[in-house]
């Protein structure tokens, strides 16, 4: 999903005081700059599903995955204009993630979406949040909005389970025989399909995070909770359907109701130290009365450890502000005052990353480390 190179946002008329770093971090992607580059690994994937069939409404398909996600920053400011406080900007990287089944060699899941960082606001009073915009191809697209946190170590990854539960009552659960590996059934993935799912991650999902980092040394985590219907103070978030999948009178044929995800940014210790990426995220189909789990994990490493200078997601960051976060720094990068002449693109900002076997016209390369 690649960004053209000379696309810089320019807030038209500019921003009157925008914010150059949303969270005390000095980036002004905060939590989501180690994100930039590519990632790819292994995961799991179970989800209940409506059936057709006479006298069975569900069915409950499982998968080994491959997983990859692809994530470039976006550059400049991504303004928010105000009516009730003064306008906002936001910053942001765009992403693509594909999941194919690692048994089938079949496509499961194509998603591209934004992540974006959001500062503190008024009105709401919302505290600085990070946000998931993501478009589903099966016909749904989802908002999701939460927090950021980083600590030392590793994380910890709570079970999880996939019962199936009365809409808009969590604890009325419900065990079907399809959960259990040793019933037959035609309701299930097939054996040949299945192979390496064990009965141990069909009831907690989440042990194949726990396992991927049992014995591994994990010197900080960088946490990012969000959600369609994020806790309060946050009041952002939604999804929304097709008509196919909201139905009609007679109630939904598979609605997405609600999303929630947990992405860990991990530091590994190793030689050298390097990135991963876990997530578990969880989204509610209802259909037939109930809420149906549908539970997705994964387990990347980033391919190349680059991370978005900070000139190129805000170039328009005053050069004083600049050269406190990113010394040394080139003279003709950092813009004099908060904003530029409209239209204007100051010379030399212009980036290009490397894209093999595709040709690509020179464009300056300007780096911090290089005058």
């Amino acid at each position: 999903m690649a960004l053209k190179d000379d696309l810089v946002f320019r807030p038209l008329p500019p921003i009157a005081e925008p914010v150059h770093f949303p969270f005390p971090i000095p980036n002004p992607l905060g939590p989501l700059a180690a994100l930039g580059g590519d990632w790819g690994g292994k995961g799991f994937n179970v989800i209940w599903r409506p059936d057709s069939v006479a006298g069975q409404d569900h069915f409950l398909e499982l998968n080994l995955t491959l997983d990859s996600i692809d994530f470039t920053a976006i550059s400049g400011a991504i303004p928010n204009r105000g009516l009730l406080q003064p306008d906002i900007n936001m910053f942001g990287l765009t992403y693509l993630q594909q999941i194919s089944d690692a048994n089938l060699n079949a496509g499961l899941h194509i998603e591209p979406g934004i992540w974006a960082v959001a500062p503190v606001t008024t009105d709401p009073a919302d505290p600085a949040t990070v946000v998931r915009m993501a478009s589903i191809p099966h016909g749904t697209t989802i908002l999701a909005q939460g927090t950021a946190s980083t600590v030392s170590g590793g994380p910890n990854i709570p079970n999880n389970n996939i019962l199936p539960f009365f809409i808009g009552d969590p604890g009325a659960t419900f065990n079907f025989p399809e959960q259990n590996l040793g019933t037959p059934t035609a309701f299930r993935s097939p054996p040949a399909q299945i192979v390496g799912i064990t009965q141990t991650m069909v009831d907690n999902p989440n042990s194949v995070l726990q396992a991927a980092i049992a014995g591994q040394t994990i010197l900080s985590t960088t946490i990012l909770q969000i959600s369609t219907q994020p806790a309060a103070p946050i009041t952002g978030g939604g999804t929304a359907n097709t008509a196919f999948l909201a139905g009609a009178a007679g109630g939904p044929n598979a609605l997405s109701f609600s999303a929630s995800a947990t992405f860990w940014i991990e530091t590994v210790e190793g030689s050298p130290n390097f990135l991963q990426l876990q997530y578990s995220q969880l989204v509610l189909l209802n259909f037939n009365g109930l809420s149906w789990p549908h539970v997705t994990v994964g387990t990347l490493r980033k391919n190349v450890p680059v991370i978005p200078p900070v000139w190129l997601v805000d170039p328009d960051i005053p050069h004083r502000i600049l050269e406190k976060v990113q010394p040394p720094i080139p003279p003709d990068l950092g813009a004099p005052v908060e904003t530029v002449d409209l239209g204007q693109l100051p010379p030399g900002l212009l980036y290009e990353p490397k894209r093999e076997g595709k040709p690509h016209k020179p464009v300056p390369h300007p780096r911090p480390d290089k005058k």
